[in-house]
């Protein structure tokens, strides 16, 4: 970050820690880390770490969260917060500053959508729906990991995905949901054991759930890590008296934006392509979109110059 923005701290990658020695120590070689350390609590003794970023799996978050805070840490943790909500409720702030990984509202075209609802270029807010598909767990035959376990996990898709449209749903309306009505799913009730034999799953692989405002907006959502073809589909669609906006993560530099009170016959959903200067984050942000390999580029550029020149002969263009 401290790359891209004007920070007032610089960032230290001071220690990272992992179950293991030998691979926590080549992850910290690998990635720029200056030490490595295989107990948490560790970490927590450190006094050159200001900041931890937890992680881990999530029947773990609350009671390292907790730690941190109480050694006089900043806390980053990953969504789900907790295993429930007592033990979420323990993780308060407790005087420091204290995020959860909903790295999703970051995202430029996300907070430029948040920015327009609330400058009322969508009217009041009618509905909000919201999706997120994944397939990695399609194959039966997918091991079962910590990710399928009650135990460890406490949800499925509903956590792991669904967790992320409740935020972005409650970032963008502005207000929190009053109430839910849901179903969830499991179709694959055993899976191979990466050690051997098989087990249960316990936790589901689809969630649908609807909601409501306080305001009287409602809002459906659908999350699945079985959804067959789709790898990381994220949409949500907010809609309002006067228009609506639509965001899609694999189309995350772009938000869909149809204006009501525009003329019938010139109406319609436009894109706007955020990348420039004046869009949320991107104040240090260079070109109007997708960095290319720039050498390879350079060597197609030559070919077509010498193709010109020798009056449109094929002219190959190396690969190294």
């Amino acid at each position: 970050m401290g790359r891209v923005f004007d920070l007032p701290l610089r960032p230290a990658m001071n220690a990272v820690c992992g179950r293991g020695r030998d691979t926590v120590t080549a992850a910290a070689a690998r990635h720029g880390w200056a030490a490595a350390e295989t107990d948490w609590r560790r970490l927590l003794e450190r006094d050159d770490v200001h900041l931890v970023d937890n992680c881990t799996p999530g029947d773990s978050h609350a009671e390292i969260a907790v730690a941190a805070l109480r050694a006089g840490k900043h806390v980053l943790c990953e969504k789900p917060l907790a295993n429930s909500v007592a033990a979420s409720e323990t993780a308060r702030a407790r005087g420091r500053l204290a995020m959860v990984g909903f790295n999703y509202r970051r995202i430029p075209a996300v907070a430029l959508a948040r920015r327009m609802i609330r400058d009322g270029r969508i009217g009041t807010l009618r509905h909000v729906r919201a999706s997120y598909l994944q397939d990695w767990l399609v194959d039966p035959e997918a091991p079962l990991t910590w990710r399928l376990r009650r135990e460890q996990a406490d949800s499925g898709a509903l956590g792991d995905l669904g967790a992320h449209l409740v935020d972005l749903a409650q970032y963008l309306a502005g207000e929190r949901l009053a109430g839910v009505s849901a179903v969830t799913g499991t179709f694959v009730r055993e899976r191979p054991r990466p050690t051997g034999g098989r087990g249960t799953v316990t936790v589901d692989d689809a969630a649908l759930f609807t909601g409501r405002f306080p305001s009287g907006a409602l809002a459906s959502f659908e999350a699945s890590r079985v959804a067959t073809g789709r790898k990381n589909a994220l949409r949500i669609e907010p809609n309002g008296a006067h228009g609506s906006l639509a965001f899609d993560l694999e189309r995350l530099n772009e938000l869909a934006f149809h204006d009501q009170t525009e003329p019938a016959d010139a109406a319609g959903f436009r894109r706007i392509l955020v990348t420039e200067s004046g869009h949320p984050y991107l104040e240090a942000w260079w070109p109007p979109g997708p960095f290319a390999d720039g050498l390879q580029v350079q060597r197609v550029l030559a070919a077509v110059e010498d193709s010109a020149a020798k009056d449109c002969a094929y002219t190959p263009v190396p690969l190294s």
